[in-house]
């Protein structure tokens, strides 16, 4: 009998790791096919909140392109609250910002900078609060939160319903006819707590990488 393949892990996701690959069948052979978890938080937590905003509702490549002009409208600063109010709408519409994002950026950086809404010491503030205090600011929803709380503060348990690709990765992992609802979602989700940031990751990095088939039916 072969021995059981050692579980991945890195960056102190071994836990949640192991919890996955015993509650969920299928996520476990995704978890053998991608490897390692490499989910780390990204410091700039102001940025990626401006860097979101611009890249709604065009492509990666489009987004990448304009955020690369913001930040060198700031140069050599970083990108910060302070920075950005220092830059005016007109800068920000040559850069390729739409009319309504700069709005959205000014909104964003001015709430910051007055601290109306805080970006620090928030370890001992509950996802659901940070959410609230985030989606008062213009052109921040629910979504654009919940990934802040992944990837800013790296918060371990977060399922982004709203989320079409985590959905849709889901789908094709448990080879599902169609995607699921939200509730469906849930239901499918629910073992995956309280590690279900680090399970969302797994299904989304199945999809980057075209792990497409689902675990053969038995």
């Amino acid at each position: 009998m072969s021995a059981r393949r050692p579980a991945p892990s890195s960056n102190g996701h071994a836990s949640a790791v192991r919890h996955l690959r015993r509650v969920d069948r299928r996520l476990r052979e995704v978890i053998d096919a991608v490897g390692p978890c490499t989910l780390r938080p990204r410091r700039e937590r102001f940025a990626m909140l401006a860097r979101s905003i611009v890249a709604q509702q065009i492509s990666v490549a489009a987004a990448k392109t304009i955020n690369a002009r913001v930040v060198e409208l700031v140069a050599p600063q970083r990108l910060s609250a302070e920075a950005l109010l220092a830059v005016s709408p007109a800068r920000l519409r040559a850069a390729g910002v739409s009319q309504q994002k700069a709005a959205y950026l000014a909104d964003l950086a001015a709430r910051v900078a007055g601290g109306e809404v805080r970006l620090t010491g928030l370890a001992r503030r509950d996802d659901e609060t940070i959410i609230a205090d985030l989606t008062k600011i213009k052109g921040i929803g629910r979504w654009t939160a919940q990934m802040f709380l992944i990837f800013a503060l790296g918060r371990p348990d977060v399922l982004a319903e709203d989320d079409l690709g985590l959905r849709g990765a889901v789908q094709r992992i448990h080879a599902l006819p169609a995607m699921p609802s939200k509730a469906e979602f849930r239901g499918l989700a629910a073992p995956w707590s309280p590690f279900s940031t680090v399970a969302s990751w797994y299904c989304w990095r199945s999809a980057d990488l075209k792990l497409i088939g689902g675990p053969r039916r038995g």
